[in-house]
């Protein structure tokens, strides 16, 4: 039974995207503007193929349908996480997500969308958005209308290292500038407030989604000031809520060892290298490499110089 499979990564263009997938991570990617890669995915609009052994050719959905004991028989009608690399060469819209009650009832059952962000790389004296300042859906359609940007949207310097939980409600953005690892439900619904009135190539606004986003946005929640992340030792737990939890694993940098063991007592495990090179349970890996392990892997030897990042239910 294979434990590790790799996953033929799905790239999006995007009106906001850069070349850093291919300049950067090695990727071989469209031409034009890419904004993401969905590297470990089941979603229907980006479901990724298995790239080699016994079930190559097939999608990561097929297997999650037909053979569940790959994946401990956990239960869900779908392949819970979805991982991403976004480049974003220039400003993502300001944006929220549902959660998976108004998602179910208004977006044709589909799952809300929890997402954190590993930040990988960003220009000096960048920002990021998290979180906004109105205290009622009138106080902020008011702020919009006007065009109070500055007032609205809390901004928070960042650099690499940095991580945020994004849960559903919260108003964020991506500036441009920046790489980050996204680990989030499989799902798609993204609510546009706000697209800085830039044009697609054939000249059209892309839509705005105002009246979902009052509907869901948490008018209650206390902006973040800060991205920051304390490492505790070669495994740093990011993350860790009822939809996923996100670890930060490292070896052969900043004083960790240069080999490292990890139990995988998980029905699935996502492993992305964000940085560096090595070896994964014997498996050369490189900045850029996504594993899925199953079930029936109960460890990850990790060796060499690199970070990696986990996540899993």
């Amino acid at each position: 039974m294979e434990s590790m499979i790799e996953l033929v990564p799905v790239f999006k263009e995007k009106i906001w995207g850069g070349r850093k997938l291919e300049t950067e991570f090695g990727y071989k990617i469209p031409a034009g503007p890419v904004g993401e890669c969905w590297a470990i995915s089941a979603h229907p609009a980006g479901d990724d193929q298995i790239a080699s052994g016994e079930y190559a050719g097939q999608t990561l959905s097929w297997l999650w349908d037909n053979h569940r004991e790959l994946f401990g028989n956990v239960e869900g009608d779908r392949f819970p996480l979805l991982i991403k690399i976004i480049d974003a060469k220039d400003d993502l819209s300001i944006q929220v997500h549902p959660d998976n009650a108004y998602a179910a009832e208004h977006e044709n059952g589909s799952l809300g969308k929890k997402e954190c962000w590993y930040v990988l790389s960003a220009e000096p004296g960048q920002t990021i958005v998290v979180g906004q300042r109105a205290h009622s859906r009138e106080e902020f359609a008011q702020m919009v209308e006007e065009g109070r940007w500055s007032e609205l949207l809390n901004e928070i310097p960042i650099k690499a290292g940095d991580f945020f939980q994004i849960d559903p409600g919260t108003v964020h953005a991506i500036k441009g500038g920046t790489v980050i690892l996204e680990s989030q439900q499989s799902s798609d619904v993204t609510y546009r407030v706000y697209d800085y009135d830039r044009k697609q190539d054939d000249g059209t606004l892309r839509p705005l989604h105002l009246q979902q986003a009052l509907d869901v946005i948490d008018f209650d929640q206390v902006p973040l000031a800060s991205g920051e992340v304390e490492l505790t030792g070669a495994v740093t737990t990011l993350e860790h809520n009822e939809c996923y939890t996100v670890d930060l694993a490292r070896v052969g940098v900043d004083g960790c060892p240069d080999t490292l063991t990890v139990a995988t007592p998980h029905p699935f495990t996502c492993v992305s290298v964000v940085e560096g090179a090595g070896t994964l349970n014997g498996r050369a890996v490189k900045k850029g490499t996504h594993l899925l392990a199953l079930a029936s892997c109960d460890e990850l030897q990790l060796s060499g110089a690199m970070q990696v990042v986990l996540s899993y239910l």
